[in-house]
């Protein structure tokens, strides 16, 4: 009826060779350790105090027996029925224990050995009980909002010493991200995302409006003025170089002096426009500028053919290898730049996102209403994925226990199971042999 030492040494599965010491590896997924072994020892304990409590009782009733045979006296009775009712309880539940297990001495009794039969069975009703019983959205959203997600969540971001541990968490998650990703990939994303961005967009208009923004509000004076200083400055710099140049046009047959007479007086009107125009805000060529520039930004708004040129240009200069590699080489800048802030426990980007968890802790805190919203977020999420994912998770269970070495499996639920169950033996015994001293002397009292 009993597992004997021998039978264990038989059934103990061998230490794969480099595995863990005290831990075996047995068919079907389920391991052996050196608590399994432990617990199969404490079993096995058991199964002899209830074994040897069975012999002890049939013991006690072949003595009883043998004493009333012998004219020992009328409560021999007592005690032979009550031994004779416990040794019936002792084999009644040794028997169902057993049959849990294993068939009971070996015969092919219906409904016995229910464990490494019915295993799959056993692992479909208990996936389908985890599925209505923990994975229904009422019972995960009943569970979030008695935890009070929002508001444990709110105290312990206050703390600085939490803050400073998720700012530095999130520090290295972000290294390691950028160092994962291979730089050429990310490159060709952003060039390839920036250049279809750009594209798609028509970016004359834009340009226009904000070219007719800038006029009406002068802002482009600054800039007339700016070129009318370099180009004043130039003509004093390079006064030979404009004498020579308008020398150099006039024809073969004038006289060498009314050429330079000519420049000469080319050259100081030049000065003279370039140095008024520099010093007079109201100068008549600014207005120019100015009806020019609000006529093209006009054009760039409204005129097709305007509109198109521009277009092309974008494209023509989008497609330049040299824009692309600056495109693509923005990337290995911003990594750069990024890595070395969140390296920094001074930088300005974890001193930022430490004082924003700090003050998301605060307000969720002090702030029932963000507390409520943060707390629906959570429960939305978590209901959404328990109820769109269920059957995933429960097949989880069902397909590890339908992998599962029947017999291997039987015996692990017994190592932690099996020392309980011998108490229902136990139990059996003492109860039965109450029930049958109780019995025979009610059969006595009432004749």
């Amino acid at each position: 009826m009993e597992h004997t030492q021998a039978e264990a040494a038989r059934t103990a599965e061998p230490v794969p060779a480099g595995g863990a010491p005290g831990t075996r590896t047995v068919p079907g997924g389920l391991g052996g350790s050196a608590v399994d072994a432990e617990k199969r020892r404490g079993v096995r304990r058991m199964k002899a105090l209830a074994t040897g409590l069975l012999l002890a009782v049939a013991l006690v009733y072949a003595l009883a027996k043998w004493a009333g045979a012998a004219g020992a006296g009328g409560w021999t009775g007592y005690v032979a029925a009550a031994a004779e009712a416990g040794m019936v309880g002792a084999l009644a539940d040794w028997f169902a224990v057993t049959a849990l297990f294993k068939r009971p001495l070996g015969l092919p009794i219906p409904h016995t050995a229910i464990i490494p039969n019915k295993k799959d069975q056993l692992g479909q009703s208990l996936g389908d009980f985890v599925g209505e019983n923990f994975l229904s959205g009422e019972v995960v959203r009943r569970r979030l909002r008695s935890v009070g997600v929002g508001a444990r969540l709110g105290r312990w971001l206050a703390e600085p010493g939490n803050a400073d541990r998720v700012t530095a968490e999130l520090s290295t998650a972000l290294r390691g991200t950028l160092t994962v990703l291979r730089d050429s990939d990310v490159q060709a994303v952003v060039g390839e995302a920036i250049t279809r961005r750009a594209d798609a967009a028509e970016i004359a208009p834009g340009i226009g409006s904000l070219l007719e923004k800038v006029v009406a509000e002068g802002g482009h004076s600054r800039v007339v003025d700016l070129v009318c200083t370099r180009a004043h400055d130039w003509l004093v710099d390079h006064a030979d170089s404009v004498l020579a140049a308008v020398s150099g046009g006039a024809p073969g047959w004038t006289p060498r002096f009314v050429d330079r007479k000519v420049g000469d007086r080319v050259y100081k009107e030049l000065l003279r426009f370039v140095a008024e125009m520099r010093d007079m805000p109201d100068h008549p060529a600014r207005g120019a500028v100015d009806r020019f520039l609000t006529d093209f930004a006009a054009d760039l708004r409204s005129d097709p053919a305007t509109r198109e040129k521009v277009e092309r240009l974008k494209s023509e200069v989008l497609g330049r290898g040299e824009v692309q590699d600056l495109i693509a080489s923005a990337w290995g800048a911003v990594r750069a730049m990024i890595v070395a802030a969140a390296e920094d426990e001074r930088s300005e980007l974890r001193l930022r996102v430490r004082s924003a968890l700090l003050s998301l802790g605060g307000r969720l805190a002090a702030d029932e209403r963000m507390r409520n919203k943060v707390d629906g977020w959570l429960e939305g999420a978590a209901v959404y994925v328990v109820t769109t994912y269920q059957s995933e998770i429960t097949a989880l269970i069902t397909d590890t226990v339908a992998g599962w070495d029947a017999t291997h499996t039987s015996r692990k639920i017994e190592a932690h199971i099996g020392r309980d169950l011998q108490f229902i033996r136990i139990n059996g015994t003492v109860v039965g042999a109450l029930a049958g001293l109780c019995i025979y002397a009610i059969s006595h009292v009432f004749g």
